[in-house]
């Protein structure tokens, strides 16, 4: 009896440490470069597009899959939006997001990867100099970008999201938002 409650804990003591390999989880945030492209018009004046600077900050986590291939789910709040300007006025247009990327990592060593994956983006707030309800509700786009871990917990990611999706009701603009971040791994 005493032999199999000790096989028992050193079989329940392997799978933790196993599982705690495969799986890590983390915080990450960052600068948003974000625009939106597209023609923007509002009552047939083409309005000039400039980019904003922003924030996105939220959880990460890896699953590991294989050697050098892993999973990583984020939830992540991100502003997004453009500045309009027209006739010398400028219209700040910024959509906050619960982003919930997806992305593949293929590691070419032990630090460096590449990541791509879509992203489903839900709106939670819109602050609109103009026209305060016209952003839709969903967005979706897809991540192509790097990460680099500076050690086994810290890690830097550079990552373009190309918005897929129509991001305003009435006019033809999309997403398009460049990530730098950093984060810690627990």
């Amino acid at each position: 009896m005493k032999k199999i409650l000790l096989a028992a804990v050193l079989f329940i003591a392997t799978a933790a440490t196993t599982q705690a390999q495969l799986l890590k989880i983390g915080v990450k945030a960052g600068v948003n470069f974000a625009n939106q492209t597209g023609d923007a018009s509002f009552d047939g004046i083409e309005l000039d597009k400039e980019g904003i600077t922003s924030y996105h900050a939220g959880l990460v986590a890896e699953l590991k899959l294989l050697d050098r291939f892993s999973i990583q789910p984020e939830l992540l709040y991100s502003t997004q939006g453009a500045s309009y300007k027209e006739a010398g006025e400028e219209f700040k247009k910024e959509l906050g997001y619960l982003s919930i990327p997806v992305m593949a990592k293929i590691y070419l060593s032990d630090s460096f990867s590449l990541e791509a994956g879509p992203q489903a983006s839900f709106l939670l707030s819109e602050k609109d100099d103009f026209d305060p309800y016209d952003a839709e509700t969903f967005e979706f786009g897809v991540n192509f970008g790097l990460g680099f871990k500076i050690t086994e917990n810290i890690f830097v990611q550079g990552r373009y999201n190309l918005g897929l999706t129509e991001a305003s009701k009435y006019a033809d603009v999309k997403n398009s938002t460049v990530q730098l971040s950093a984060g810690f791994m627990f």
